[in-house]
């Protein structure tokens, strides 16, 4: 009898529709096709996420996190509907409520505030990708008191890149993977620009290409380098100035580069008895000047056919006045540079950082390239080709979270600019709408009138004393302090001092306390159990010392047990969302784009999207902004604002197919149907730079001019690197007794030594540390994304659980093995957690995985959960203030420039300890919330459709 081969139908259909939308599993923002099919009661339901092949950030690709979306999506700890709290705070206990009383009470609570005390609302977001509208909705109401995550995550890079170079990594730009023969990364984590980073890597690899992680841990993108550089944690910048020692010495830097479009020409003025001391010197115009190499005049830095001369001085008067390349050269070329001055603090050999300095300077200058390519700079000078330096560098929150971090992203910058690779070929590209000068930034605002907006904008750039963020008594204006004389160039704000400076009053009390998506009593505090305190802490009345707290979020976070109001939020694929060009846009090197989240799903709970939800509080309060003159609403919904609210004449949230056909870019009028044309097109838009404009574009005038019909900016805005920012001098000024605003007495010995126009690495302050001698570091993995990812049934697979990572000497010095548990302290704190071995560790750090520690109660999680039990958090062992000097002040644990948290300095000491108990639970163990969405099932499944 024959054999008959069964009939198997290999490709059965994944969907009946596919809806493409964004996906909102980390900060990468890739395109996704959400798979749809019809279930038994005939509803279209998700059944399948996959990459979108169209779309210009991930191209299809897409990773572990992006796929689990569906398990978001379905995830048991979702909200239900909004819930008022009926037990004490912290407890979990509410009562479920309708829309409209929650409402009711949101503005009943708010309107009195605003209609008196605007700034006794302090409105903080965490990492809602929609700053451009919170903002918006905070500046209407008329608080000074909005920020978003920055602060406690990556100011100093952006604030350092931005008075550098006009912009710096991350969705500010990226290698140009196409032609870089050498890759270097600092302190980058595997969740940082995920899918973007992991395609380069593999494309320049398969080039052939090297690929250098600076990094004290060997894990994700540094375990795939070819050389790994296990820096000692908070020396990069030392490490970084010893690279351009070495340079500087061998004459390996791009004079010609530094000369046409960078500062260090610039004249600045050298009498220490001049009130302009370590100023430019500037023309009628304020245009900085330079010495003309044709004529040996002063010039404008901008004259047409002006030749810069690096090594330029002139005297005014009694003044002399040098370039800044002379001030670098003095102080860089110093030995206190050299490699072997260095090497101890680094952990890094003088002779494998001369090698890598050397290998800098081979690439970039051995292996030039040029591109034949016409194209004019600022100064009406054509060149025919552009010239490539294939050198890249990427860098993100290692460098950056460290009480140093603003001066080493400074530093980093520099060596950029140094060897000629920033928007060169082959280097490291901007991405619109950057580069953008510091100078075209708003300067922040904070002036509060009872019933009336804000003067301005809340977060920006400062130029001087001037525009600090301080009351006519001198006071801080903002509740969190951001842009005094403490923290300065605090951009992003300061999101990790609110709620210990609400509760101490200082520098006033508010009533209340609004956020959205920000799990600041857990794994985004600095001193975690604190903050739970201060967020339950009672006056002699019996009063909540914070009175208030409304919060938002999609799932039941440990931080919803604090609130006192609850407006749940939906997931990602049920609601509308704007990656706006005015905000946080997904454009690439090669074009400017923007993208959408709509609705693929409807919820199947009484729940709203957080943004639509502030346009339905603002239309109850008739929020100016939000309000027609005839009291009636602009917006009904986000939609609706996403579509038709112009920031100023035709241009909005978003920038493709406006006009009321849809054919304009950029600037056009408002088009009803500009969401449906998204929708169409797989959910974002493209306007790719023409040719000519691609690369060198803060100089580049075909850029400039597209980018002005596009509705960046206005008019061309062309300008130099600042390799010695004039900003910072200012404040050294004032520090020094110059001029009408001065800082405290306590802070100006410290404004002195650490806002210093060239960029500096100084030690961290390590002041009651003594015998906590070993770094401590959280990185986050890749399958993870803050909070989010230990609750997804897919993603709890792979990190249920989180070990101690430690190093093979100090395995052998304190007896451990693995599985063995261990006691780590620190001054504010101690836990007691399970340690594994680690050889690829920088020989005197231990470091954990983030985020997979989660509280009992929370995330629908059950008690017994690895994540509950096992998993810890090392933000017990860190606090947001320094131990006591006994001078009567606590300092912050933060960077002086910009405030941004310090979490990287945090120093512990570890010994050998016995298992907690029978359970062997890590220590502390935090007592249980009740959650209000109950725990999750044994098994979650389902299946979709036939």
């Amino acid at each position: 009898m024959a054999h008959t081969q069964p009939q198997l139908d290999t490709s059965p259909p994944v969907s009946e529709e596919i809806r493409q939308t964004t996906c909102y599993m980390c900060a990468c923002r890739c395109g996704i096709n959400v798979h749809m099919k019809t279930d038994d009661t005939g509803k279209k339901r998700v059944a399948y996420i996959e990459g979108n092949r169209d779309h210009p950030v991930n191209k299809g690709v897409l990773c572990a996190k992006g796929s689990a979306g569906i398990m978001q999506h379905n995830a048991p700890s979702r909200l239900r509907a909004p819930m008022k709290r009926v037990g004490p705070r912290g407890s979990g206990k509410f009562e479920e409520i309708s829309w409209d009383e929650a409402l009711d009470i949101a503005a009943g609570w708010l309107e009195p505030i605003r209609k008196d005390n605007p700034e006794k609302l302090a409105f903080f977001t965490g990492r809602d990708q929609s700053q451009s509208f919170t903002s918006f909705w905070a500046q209407n109401f008329g608080t000074c008191n909005y920020a978003a995550h920055g602060g406690f995550c990556s100011v100093n890079m952006a604030t350092a890149g931005i008075y550098t170079m006009g912009g710096a990594f991350w969705e500010f730009g990226q290698p140009d993977w196409d032609h870089t023969k050498l890759f270097m990364l600092f302190g980058v984590a595997e969740d940082h620009d995920s899918n973007p980073i992991k395609m380069g890597i593999g494309k320049i690899k398969a080039r052939g290409a090297r690929v250098i992680g600076v990094n004290p841990i060997r894990s994700g993108y540094n375990a795939v380098a070819d050389d790994w550089v296990g820096i000692t944690p908070g020396t990069d910048g030392l490490f970084i100035l010893s690279l351009v020692h070495v340079l500087m010495k061998a004459g390996k830097i791009d004079l010609e580069y530094l000369s046409q479009f960078t500062n260090a020409p610039v004249l600045v003025n050298q009498d220490p008895d001049s009130p302009d001391y370590g100023l430019f010197l500037r023309d009628d115009h304020g245009a900085p000047l330079v010495i003309n190499r044709k004529t040996g005049q002063l010039a404008p830095f901008d004259m047409h056919g002006v030749r810069p001369d690096l090594g330029g001085s002139f005297t005014m008067g009694d003044i002399t006045h040098v370039s800044v390349f002379q001030l670098m050269a003095q102080r860089y070329l110093s030995d206190d540079y050299a490699p072997e001055a260095v090497a101890e603090r680094c952990g890094i050999p003088a002779k494998r950082i001369r090698s890598i300095a050397a290998e800098l300077a081979r690439v970039a200058f051995d292996e030039a390239f040029e591109i034949e390519r016409e194209w004019t700079d600022f100064r009406g000078e054509t060149h025919k080709t552009m010239k490539g330096r294939p050198v890249a560098m990427h860098s993100m929150r290692g460098v950056s979270a460290h009480a140093n971090g603003f001066q080493t992203c400074r530093a980093l910058h520099v060596l950029q600019i140094l060897l000629g690779t920033v928007e060169a070929p082959g280097g490291f590209r901007f991405k619109p709408p950057y580069p953008k000068p510091v100078t075209a930034h708003p300067a922040p605002h904070c002036r509060v009138t009872p019933n009336k907006p804000l003067d301005g904008p809340h977060l920006g750039f400062v130029h001087g004393p001037e525009h600090l963020a301080l009351k006519t008594d001198g006071s801080p204006a903002r509740i969190d302090k951001a842009f005094t004389w403490e923290n300065p160039m605090s951009s992003h704000g300061l999101m990790h001092m609110v709620i210990s400076n609400a509760h101490a009053g200082d520098p006033y009390k508010i009533d209340t306390l609004f956020m959205y998506m920000a799990n600041m009593s857990w794994n985004s505090s600095m001193n975690t159990r604190g903050v739970m305190e201060m967020l339950t802490d009672t006056d002699e009345n019996g009063d909540y010392v914070i009175p208030r707290i409304i919060y938002s979020d999609a799932y039941s976070s440990e931080m919803v047990a604090y609130a006192d109001l609850i407006l749940p939020d939906t997931t990602y694929l049920e609601r509308h969302d704007c990656i706006s060009l005015l905000d946080r846009p997904i454009c690439e090197a090669d074009g400017a784009a923007d993208a959408i989240r709509w609705p693929v799903v409807e919820p199947d709970r009484d729940v709203r999207g957080f943004q639509t939800v502030l346009v339905q509080l603002a239309n109850k309060m008739k929020l100016p902004g939000f309000t027609n003159e005839d009291g009636t609403a602009k917006w009904q919904d986000y939609a609706d604002y996403i579509v038709n609210h112009e920031r100023k004449p035709g241009i909005g949230p978003l920038a493709g197919f406006r006009g009321e056909d849809g054919s304009k870019v950029g600037r056009g009028e408002v088009n009803p149907e500009q969401l449906n044309k998204y929708i169409e097109n797989g959910g974002f838009f493209i306007e790719h730079i023409p040719e000519e404009a691609q690369y060198f574009k803060p100089w580049n005038m075909a850029y400039q001019d597209w980018a002005v019909n596009l509705g960046l900016y206005d008019n061309p805005q062309p300008y130099l690197f600042q390799l010695y920012v004039e900003p910072l001098r200012k404040f050294q000024l004032a520090a020094e007794g110059h001029g009408e605003r001065q800082p405290p007495e306590h802070l100006r010995a410290r404004i002195k030594e650490t806002m210093d126009p060239l960029p500096i690495w100084y030690e961290t302050d390590q002041h009651g540390n003594d015998g906590y001698t070993v770094n401590a570091l959280t990185q986050r993995p890749m399958a993870m994304y803050h909070s989010w990812g230990t609750q997804n049934a897919w993603l709890r697979q792979i990190h249920g659980r989180n070990p101690l990572y430690v190093p093979t000497k100090l395995m052998r010095e304190n007896g451990l093995s693995d599985g063995d548990w261990a006691r780590v302290s620190s001054p504010h704190g101690e836990i007691t957690v399970p340690v594994m071995e680690m050889a690829a560790l920088n020989e005197n750090t231990v470091w954990t995985w983030n985020a997979i520690g989660k509280r009992k109660g929370a995330w629908a999680l059950e008690e017994n959960a690895p994540e509950a039990t096992k998993g810890f958090l090392l933000n017990h062992l860190i606090h947001e203030l320094l131990p006591p000097k006994g001078d009567g002040m606590r300092w912050a644990n933060s960077d002086p420039i910009t405030g941004q948290a310090a979490w990287f300095d945090l120093k512990v000491k570890i010994e050998k300890a016995a298992a907690p108990d029978d359970m062997q639970e890590s220590q502390p163990a935090v007592p249980a919330q009740d959650s209000p969405v109950g725990t999750g099932p044994k098994e979650l499944k389902w299946k979709v459709g036939k």
